[in-house]
């Protein structure tokens, strides 16, 4: 039955999600019923190229995110008919447990034009022909208040992502953790797997997050410290450590704009793969962590002609985690 969704914006305006979508509703036939609409506003930033993906800087969602920038999916064909960049709209969010999308989507109008600023490119390549990266011996912050240097994890096979805590999107953020969540189980529970391995989730809301936050977060996963560590530290480094990762993380006022980035590093301490998504990676991962525990820890690379040819198909700004 059709529902009428109401919610007061900030700017005042009484506006309606209406009804549920087919998607919502067969989605509650199949037994999935923890389904919410949620009406926003924003402006669009970009329209990916898959023709189902939109960037929008949004005002805060009530009573449910604050604002931000960031992609958000549509399902029915041509939603995004007729859209612009710059073009402000409203439209209706959808969330259940498992995944998020929009609908209803209309212009209201044109943001002011705003010049914007090229971004600096960091010198990447220069940094990546030195034997040592300095940010390997800095001392970040873990969720129990402990002092953790990536190069504490020498001779591990670890995973790096980045995201924060106040995220509610099931798909974005909560997909990064719930995919170490399942592959630190799966490894775990896996006979003879290596214990040579650990994941590091890297918030990038340092101000927030801290280390009492990040404990309790961890804990709605029963994770396990010896295998799983939450980080944080002063933004700066937080920044720094992204930016060689190549995730793009831009604090605009009130807005976070980020894409996604998980790293996976060998025991010999080099980058071996890049996931660049979001989507469900737990089996990835658990079978690139296999691999990268397998690698010498002080592998002759001089004559090991496979793990040559694998780091040379890596971009030369991704190629900073030598030690």
């Amino acid at each position: 039955m059709s529902r009428l969704l109401i919610i007061i914006l900030g700017s005042g305006l009484l506006v309606i999600c209406y009804g549920a979508s087919a998607e919502i509703r067969a989605l509650t036939e199949e037994g999935e019923t923890n389904s919410q609409s949620f009406m926003a506003q924003g402006v669009v930033k970009e329209l990916k190229a898959d023709g189902k993906t939109v960037v929008i800087a949004h005002e805060a969602i009530a009573h449910y995110m604050a604002a931000m920038t960031m992609p958000f999916k549509v399902k029915a064909p041509g939603e995004l008919g007729g859209l612009r960049t710059g073009d402000k709209i409203r439209f209706c969010l959808r969330v259940t447990d498992t995944e998020s999308w929009i609908d209803g989507i209309s212009k209201t109008g044109r943001a002011p034009s705003i010049e914007s600023k090229p971004a600096s490119a960091p010198a990447l390549a220069a940094q990546a022909t030195k034997p040592r990266h300095q940010l390997l011996d800095y001392p970040f912050t873990n969720e129990l208040g402990q002092a953790v240097k990536l190069d504490d994890f020498r001779d591990q096979a670890l995973a790096i992502t980045f995201y924060f805590t106040r995220c509610p999107i099931p798909d974005y953020c909560l997909r990064l953790s719930k995919d170490f969540d399942e592959a630190s189980q799966k490894l775990g529970a896996m006979p003879g797997a290596p214990t040579n391995w650990h994941f590091l989730s890297v918030s990038f809301d340092p101000d927030f997050d801290t280390p009492t936050v990040l404990k309790a977060y961890g804990e709605r996963y029963q994770y396990d410290p010896k295998h799983w560590s939450f980080l944080t530290g002063p933004r700066e480094k937080i920044s720094e450590l992204a930016s060689l990762s190549e995730a793009k993380i831009q604090p605009e006022g009130g807005l976070i704009n980020h894409n996604f980035r998980t790293l996976i590093i060998d025991a010999a301490s080099h980058l071996q793969m890049v996931f660049p998504t979001s989507v469900n990676l737990s089996d990835a991962i658990v079978l690139e962590m296999l691999k990268a525990a397998a690698v010498p820890s002080t592998p002759a690379l001089t004559n090991d002609s496979e793990s040559q040819r694998r780091r040379a198909r890596l971009p030369d700004e991704a190629r900073w985690f030598i030690v």
